[in-house]
């Protein structure tokens, strides 16, 4: 055994003292392997005290590199310096979370730089935090933090399982005593389940208007409204209507609450129900919720992509229910847009047509578009007001 050792100790120093070869020094890392492997980064977003960004992007063989960001209009030109980086600086005009990408030649991108990606069906942009002076709703503070859990639950009706996002608050536990209400709250066209909490960051704004005393603890569903790339992946033929809201409602109902009253401990009545949405699932929150009076009694409608004689025809064929079992049924309609939203006009149509009816609800009219964020504003006054 000893003469064993020897051999191999030997052998190993035998081995030690070959001249290492060009193979093997590439395999090491040192430090002009790692600079190229590993080219010098760029920061990108970068957050400069006077409150401006600089955006950053290398891009040595591209001949135009644009910034488009919801900060202003339009794109603007970056410039390019010797080695191979474009970079602009701008200011916005109050501090925020900004949707941003960059069009090389023509093509938008993501910022490869930065972690924090728009998660949606069609473009892929970047987010800039831009945080002021003081934190905000929907900044991280000192308090207790709640939970996001990717869920998963089998649908009978689509025939797969399908994703969600579930917001508990700070110190909930699903299977303990404490019983709470929950908002169902569905994403816009092209967004995804995901998008709420990580654009809107719904659970940030929740932790800090909870601890403030603010709003009532709940538990904020997030589904999938959009089961169209998930049927096309499997090869569902037949497609789905765009503007329909039949799938949604019924998912809702059949698969999305039964999920959730059968794994989470939470009250079961109307009164502790509550929906809304953002731009087409505003419009999915109008056919759901005020389809179903005896499911939901807060409706909370932001931007909803409702448009032309629909608030008047869906109240008089029976889409909606009644003005006179609304007005018994509803503890609050809240109805949000902007007023530079491409869909002001389908929002004022439906408050002057409430309004006409006699159904009491609430119109926030701010300034802003059909961005994000005007949803983290809608989202906490909504939240502020339900479950009470």
């Amino acid at each position: 055994m000893n003469k064993l050792y020897s051999l191999l100790v030997v052998a190993l120093f035998s081995m030690a003292a070959l001249p290492i070869s060009a193979q093997q020094q590439e395999q090491r890392l040192t430090p002009e392997v790692m600079a190229r492997l590993f080219p010098r980064g760029v920061v990108s977003p970068d957050y400069n005290k006077d409150g401006s960004v600089t955006f950053r992007l290398r891009a040595n063989d591209a001949t135009k590199v644009e910034l488009e960001c919801q900060m202003f209009a339009g794109t603007k030109e970056m410039t390019k310096d010797a080695d191979g980086v474009w970079s602009i600086t701008v200011t916005p005009e109050q501090p925020d979370i900004y949707p941003y990408a960059f069009v090389v030649d023509g093509t938008k991108i993501a910022d490869p730089n930065n972690m924090f990606i728009f998660p949606n069906e069609g473009f892929k942009y970047s987010l800039a935090d831009v945080r002021g002076a003081s934190p905000s709703v929907q900044d991280m503070q000192n308090v207790p933090h709640g939970k996001i859990s990717y869920r998963y639950y089998h649908s009978k009706g689509l025939g797969f399982d399908r994703p969600m996002c579930v917001y508990t608050p700070a110190g909930y536990d699903p299977a303990g005593k404490e019983k709470l209400p929950v908002l169902y709250l569905i994403h816009g066209m092209t967004d995804t389940y995901e998008t709420w909490f990580k654009v809107g960051r719904v659970n940030l704004i929740m932790d800090n208007l909870i601890a403030q005393g603010l709003a009532k603890r709940m538990i904020i569903v997030m589904p999938y409204a959009n089961p169209a790339p998930e049927m096309a992946q499997r090869g569902i033929k037949g497609g789905v209507n765009i503007m329909g809201t039949d799938i949604f409602t019924n998912e809702i109902l059949n698969e999305v609450i039964p999920f959730i009253e059968s794994n989470y401990n939470v009250y079961t009545d109307a009164f502790n129900r509550a929906i809304a949405g953002f731009s087409m699932g505003g419009r999915q929150t109008l056919a759901c919720g005020l389809a179903n009076p005896d499911k939901f009694m807060w409706v909370g409608a932001m931007a909803p992509a409702i448009f032309g004689q629909e608030p008047n025809q869906n109240f008089e064929n029976g889409t909606w229910a009644s003005i006179e079992t609304l007005q018994k049924s509803l503890k609050l309609f809240w109805l949000g847009c902007g007023s530079d939203d491409f869909l002001i006009q389908a929002s004022r149509d439906l408050d002057a047509s409430l309004t006409k009816r006699g159904l009491k609800h609430t119109f926030y009219n701010p300034g802003g578009g059909h961005t994000w964020m005007n949803c983290r504003d809608y989202i906490e006054l909504f939240a502020k007001e339900i479950f009470k």
